[in-house]
């Protein structure tokens, strides 16, 4: 009876130690590991919030990259179309002032112009005078010389 009291004993002892661990030490332990179990779903749920702004971050990063490649490209076209007319607007202000600048120069070969006619009637006029006194053997006095030359330049 010895082995089968020390059996129950051992049996009774076995079940109140099941009874305290299931009554005082399983309860922590479950509550722990819900706790870790909930942490973990947390954590999860995070990850994946995360996860989703950081494809909805992408999406507007892509979305700003575009508009500003395309607002780049319109103030390129922009710029272009300025320089197309600031070329054109000094090809204008070029082509008047190779205008005025041709006017200016027809202006100076007619004053030349006038002016070496000028100077060739004073000595066609005096060669003129030369050869009369030379054909008369006589010499005109400066001032009816003077009136000579200016009565030829008229003619002229």
């Amino acid at each position: 009876m010895n082995l089968n009291a020390t059996l129950i004993f051992q049996s009774i002892a076995f079940l109140l130690f099941v009874a305290f661990t299931w009554k005082y030490v399983w309860p922590p332990i479950l509550k722990a590991m819900n706790d870790r179990q909930k942490r973990i779903a947390d954590g999860l749920a995070a990850a994946e919030k995360g996860a989703r702004a950081l494809q909805d971050a992408s999406a507007k990063s892509e979305e700003a990259l575009k508009a500003a490649r395309a607002q780049a490209q319109d103030i390129l076209a922009g710029a272009n179309k300025q320089a197309s007319q600031i070329v054109e607007q000094a090809k204008g202000t070029a082509q008047v002032e190779a205008e005025r600048i041709i006017a200016r120069a027809h202006d100076d070969v007619a004053r030349e112009v006038a002016h070496a006619r000028e100077d060739l009637r004073k000595q066609v006029g005096e060669l003129a005078v030369a050869g009369a006194a030379k054909i008369l053997k006589r010499e005109i006095d400066t001032q009816a010389h003077a009136d000579v030359l200016n009565e030829l330049a008229a003619k002229i």
